[in-house]
C-alpha cells in the first residue's frame, strides 16, 4: 500500500479491494501518476507483515521551489521491533489484553502519590477499568527504532550550525504512538501527511500510527542535541542525535512518569456532571452501559460507549497536559495553500469507534469487518461531513485510503488536509471529503485493532 499516495484503486495494493494481492515467488507492477509531493511511505496490507519490517519512505519533490525550504533533509521513521513473532503478540493479546503492561498501579505507587487516590482506584476497580492500559504492546515487548537503529545504536543526523533542517517524521509504528521533542530546540512544524502547513514553533508533538511530520529546525549551537522519541506510556524510547560531526551525543533524558487515564478518556467528563458535594466516584455509572446509548448498532462483545464524547482536537494528547512547554495541537494545523473543494457537505455520518478491550475485539459501529455487511457508500464528488466518536478508552489513528480529508479545526478555506488523524479516548473528531470513485479501505492503523 501506498499510504497518502493519490491513485487509482486498483493500484492502492490492499488485498481483496479490488487487488489480489502477491503470491509467493509472483509479481505485480504498479503504474499510476504522481500528482502530488511531500512524505509519505508504503507498507505491506497483507497480514502482520508490516509489523515483520516491510515498510519503508517515500519522498517526492515538488516541481515548484518548496515553500520551507533547508539546507539538509532527513527521513526520520519511528517503528517498534519485538523478538516475539507479531501473530504471538496478537494471540497473547487475545488471551489477555493488557500481558504486556508492566506499569500497573501498586501500593507503592499510591503511597508515593504517583498513582490514583484510593478512593479513584475503588471506582475503577468496580468498573473494572485500568487507568494505566494507555497502549496494548508496550515496551516489555517492544524495542522503538529510528530509521531501524535502536535506542544504543546512535544513528546521527549532521548539520553546520546555523543551517536549516528538515526532518521529515513518520510514524511507521505497528502499535505505537510517540512523543516527539529535542530538547534545547524548537521545531517548526511545516507540513502534516504530506501537505504543507503554516509554520507553527513547538517544543513537542505527539504522532499517531502511519501520520507524517515535517520540521525545520535550525541548532546554532555546535553541540550535540537529543531526538527523543518517547513511547506514549513511557514504557520506552526512540533516540537518535542531531551533531556537528559524527560520534557525538547528547545527555538522554530519563523516560517521564507514565500517564494514568482519566474520566474524560473514558468519555465522562464527570466534573460538569456532579451535584454539588458529590465526588465524581459516586455518579451513576450506568451511562457506560451501551444499552443506554441510543441510536448505535451494536454487535456482540462491545464492552462500552462513551456517553459524554468531546472534542478534543484542541488538547495534545494523553500524558501531553501538563508538560510545561508548547505541544502541537491539531487545531494549530492550518493549510497553506487553498483547499480544492470548499463546498458545504450535503451529507452528515457519525462513525462510532467501538470495541471490546478484554476480549481485544475492535470495530466501526459495533461490527467488526467480518461482520459488516455492507460499506460506508458515497457518490461520486459527493461531499460528506464525517464524525468520528471514540467510544472506547483507546487512542485510535483511523485512515481513509485514496483521499485526503480537511479537519473542521481549521478556518474555512485553508483547514488542514490529512489521511490520518488521531482520535483520542472518549473524543470525536469530524472532517470533510470528497469521494473519490472506488473502493477504498477505511480503518485504525493501530496493525492489530484493524487484524
Amino acid at each position: 500500500h501506498w499510504h497518502g499516495i493519490l491513485l487509482p484503486f486498483q493500484m492502492d495494493g490492499v488485498p481483496g479491494l479490488p487487488f489480489p494481492g502477491i503470491a509467493a515467488g509472483e509479481t505485480f507492477t504498479y503504474e499510476f501518476p504522481i500528482k502530488q509531493s511531500g512524505t509519505f511511505w508504503y507498507h505491506s496490507h497483507s497480514g502482520l507483515q508490516e509489523q515483520e519490517g516491510l515498510y519503508g519512505s517515500i519522498v517526492i519533490e515538488p516541481m515548484a521551489p518548496e515553500p520551507a525550504p533547508a539546507d539538509r533533509d532527513y527521513v526520520v521513521m519511528l517503528s517498534d521491533y519485538s523478538f516475539i513473532h507479531a501473530h504471538k503478540i496478537f494471540e497473547k493479546l487475545k488471551q489477555q489484553s493488557g500481558v504486556f503492561n508492566y506499569q500497573r498501579q501498586t501500593i507503592a505507587g499510591l503511597l508515593a502519590g504517583r498513582d490514583q487516590p484510593l478512593k479513584d482506584r475503588i471506582a475503577w476497580a468496580k468498573m473494572r477499568m485500568d487507568p494505566t492500559d494507555i497502549s496494548d504492546v508496550t515496551g516489555a515487548a517492544y524495542t522503538f527504532l529510528i530509521n531501524g537503529h535502536g535506542p544504543d545504536d546512535n544513528w546521527t543526523a549532521l548539520f553546520k550550525p546555523g543551517e536549516r533542517v528538515k526532518l521529515r517524521f513518520i510514524n511507521a509504528g505497528a502499535q505505537s504512538v510517540f512523543d516527539v521533542r529535542i530538547p534545547g530546540l524548537k521545531m517548526t512544524v511545516v507540513a502534516a501527511d504530506g501537505q504543507n502547513v503554516q509554520p507553527v514553533e513547538v517544543d513537542e508533538f505527539q504522532i499517531g500510527n502511519a501520520e507524517t511530520f515535517d520540521v525545520i529546525v535550525q541548532p546554532t549551537e555546535d553541540k550535540a542535541f537529543t531526538l527523543v522519541a518517547e513511547s506514549v506510556d513511557r514504557s520506552g524510547m526512540g533516540r537518535a542525535t542531531l551533531a556537528p560531526r559524527p560520534g557525538m551525543t547528547a545527555p538522554v533524558p530519563a523516560l517521564r512518569r507514565r500517564p494514568l487515564a482519566t474520566m474524560k478518556d473514558m468519555g465522562m467528563d464527570m466534573s460538569s456532571m456532579a451535584m454539588p458535594g458529590m465526588p465524581p466516584h459516586q455518579m451513576d455509572m450506568s451511562m457506560l452501559n451501551p444499552a443506554n446509548a441510543p441510536g448505535v448498532k451494536l454487535g456482540p462483545g462491545v464492552q462500552m460507549l462513551a456517553p459524554m464524547p468531546m472534542d478534543r482536537t484542541g488538547e495534545p494528547g494523553q500524558g501531553l497536559a501538563d508538560v510545561g512547554h508548547k505541544v502541537l495541537v491539531y487545531r494549530d494545523l492550518v493549510a497553506l495553500d487553498p483547499n480544492p473543494d470548499v463546498r458545504t457537505p450535503t451529507r452528515a455520518l457519525d462513525i462510532h469507534l467501538t470495541g471490546n478491550m478484554d476480549r481485544f475485539m475492535w470495530g466501526f459501529d459495533g461490527e467488526k469487518f467480518s461482520e459488516t455487511t455492507k460499506p460506508y457508500s458515497f457518490e461520486k464528488g459527493e461531499r460528506v461531513r464525517v464524525t468520528l466518536v471514540n467510544d472506547t478508552m483507546m487512542a485510535h489513528p483511523i485512515h481513509l485510503h485514496g483521499h485526503f480529508f480537511e479537519l473542521v479545526t481549521g478556518p474555512a478555506g485553508h483547514r488542514p488536509r490529512k489521511h490520518t488523524v488521531m482520535v483520542l479516548p472518549g473524543g470525536k473528531v469530524s472532517w470533510d471529503f470528497t469521494a473519490e470513485p472506488g473502493r477504498w479501505a477505511f480503518h485504525c492503523h493501530m496493525l492489530y485493532h484493524m487484524h
